[in-house]
C-alpha cells in the first residue's frame, strides 16, 4: 500500500527533528546516560559497601550490604559513635598493598562481587583531642575521663581485653568494633607506626543503613553529639542517638 503523503511528510519531519538518531542509537545513550549517572553517584554521593566478617556485630553482619553516605562529612563533622568506611592504607593495611589485585578487588567491589582488601568498617570512639582509655575500675571504656555506655557492643564481650591510653592528634580518629573480640582495630596497632589511628583524610563515608537482606533494612543510630556516659538513663541515651 503506497504510503500517503501526511505519512511521508510526518516521516522527514522526524528525520529533522533527531538526524541520525536511530532506535539502537537512542538505546545506546539512554545506556551510557544510566550508566555515568550511576558512577557520578557512586563516586561522589553515596556507595555500597560489603561487609566482609563479624567484626561489627550486632549492628552488621557478615556479607550484610551497607549504604555509605559520602556527603555527610562535607556539611558536618565525623562524631563519636559514627559508623564509617574508610580507605586502611597507611593503617590498617600497608601502604604498599594495591597494584593489580587491588584494582580487581575495587573492580569486583562495583559490580557488587567482591571486596576492597584495604576498606574497612569500624566506629568512632575517639576525634582530635580525646583521651581514649580502657578500662576503668568497673571495666568501662573512657573519653576524656568519663566512663561511657556502649550498648552496641557485642553481648557478654568486654570493653577490650587490651587496656590502652591514648590521645588522638587532630586530625586523627581512634575506632573500634563493636563486636571487641572480634575485630582488628586501632588497639591492635598500638606498637605501630601511627599508633593504630586513622586520619580523618582516609574515610569515605558514613554507613547510613544495612540494605541487605531485606528483612535486616534498617537505618543506622547515629549520636547527636557525643556517646552516651555511662550511667545515663535509657531515656537520656535514647534522645543522644538519632
Amino acid at each position: 500500500m503506497p504510503e500517503s503523503s501526511a505519512g511521508r511528510k510526518a516521516s522527514r519531519q522526524q528525520s529533522k527533528r533527531w538526524p541520525g538518531i536511530t532506535g539502537r542509537r537512542f538505546a545506546f545513550y539512554s545506556v551510557a546516560f544510566v550508566c555515568v549517572a550511576v558512577v557520578a553517584v557512586r563516586a561522589l554521593l553515596a556507595d555500597i559497601f560489603y561487609i566482609p566478617s563479624g567484626s561489627m556485630e550486632p549492628l552488621l553482619e557478615e556479607d550484610d550490604r551497607v549504604l555509605v553516605s559520602k556527603i555527610d562529612y562535607l556539611f558536618g563533622d565525623i562524631k563519636q559513635g559514627d559508623v564509617v568506611v574508610f580507605d586502611g592504607r597507611g593503617s590498617f593495611a600497608s601502604l604498599g598493598e594495591g597494584g593489580l589485585r587491588q584494582t580487581l578487588g575495587d573492580t569486583a567491589h562495583f559490580f557488587g562481587v567482591g571486596v576492597s582488601e584495604t576498606t574497612y568498617v569500624k566506629r568512632v570512639i575517639g576525634t582530635g583531642g580525646d583521651t581514649v582509655a580502657c578500662c576503668d575500675s568497673a571495666g568501662r571504656l573512657s573519653v576524656n575521663g568519663n566512663a561511657i555506655a556502649e550498648p552496641y557492643v557485642f553481648p557478654m564481650d568486654a570493653a577490650s581485653e587490651t587496656e590502652f591510653e591514648v590521645v588522638v592528634p587532630d586530625g586523627k580518629l581512634w575506632l573500634m568494633g563493636d563486636h571487641r573480640s572480634e575485630s582488628f582495630d586501632s588497639r591492635g596497632l598500638l606498637g605501630a607506626p601511627g599508633g593504630g589511628l586513622v586520619s580523618q583524610e582516609r574515610v569515605i563515608g558514613r554507613a547510613t543503613h544495612v540494605l541487605w537482606p531485606f528483612d535486616r533494612f534498617t537505618a543506622i543510630p547515629r549520636p547527636a553529639d557525643s556517646l552516651p556516659l555511662a550511667g545515663s538513663t535509657p531515656n537520656a541515651q535514647q534522645r543522644n542517638y538519632r
